[in-house]
């Protein structure tokens, strides 16, 4: 198995929300562990998420939980998330239901480089860019290079 590198984010306590959302987004299969499954089920935060894993079909993989009690939350601003590819509808699609109720920062559309590209906050507050690549710019295949 090779080594992968899964974007893990935080949440004060929606991160069963945030989850779905993302789910209703990318598809796939969401795992969510809470902390009540592995202690008491009546101690305080035993209802919120200690580990939640989102499995999509196009091979992302995004973990989160909610920050445990007693543990300060602090919702970083120094991170984003990147989705970019030749898909233009697969992104677009993407775009639009992260987009919504979120907060744009840069629309989506053609940059100087040639490719769309936009950036944005979830409703969550969760950065996001999509890079739409352009024919001219993507990179040719190998056998188109043979």
């Amino acid at each position: 198995m090779t080594s992968r590198l899964n974007p893990y984010l935080s949440f004060g306590d929606t991160a069963r929300a945030a989850l779905e959302f993302y789910r209703d987004v990318f598809g796939g299969t969401l795992s969510i562990s809470t902390f009540s499954d592995f202690s008491d089920k009546d101690a305080p935060g035993a209802d919120l998420v200690m580990h939640g894993v989102l499995e999509t079909p196009s091979g992302f993989t995004l973990m989160a939980a909610d920050t445990p009690p007693g543990m300060e939350y602090k919702p970083g601003s120094s991170i984003s998330i990147s989705l970019s590819g030749p898909d233009a509808a697969e992104l677009r699609g993407y775009w639009e239901r992260l987009s919504a109720a979120g907060t744009v920062s840069v629309p989506l559309e053609k940059q100087m480089w040639g490719d769309e590209f936009g950036m944005c906050a979830d409703r969550f507050g969760i950065g996001w860019m999509v890079n739409i690549v352009s024919p001219e710019t993507a990179e040719p295949s190998v056998s188109a290079a043979e």
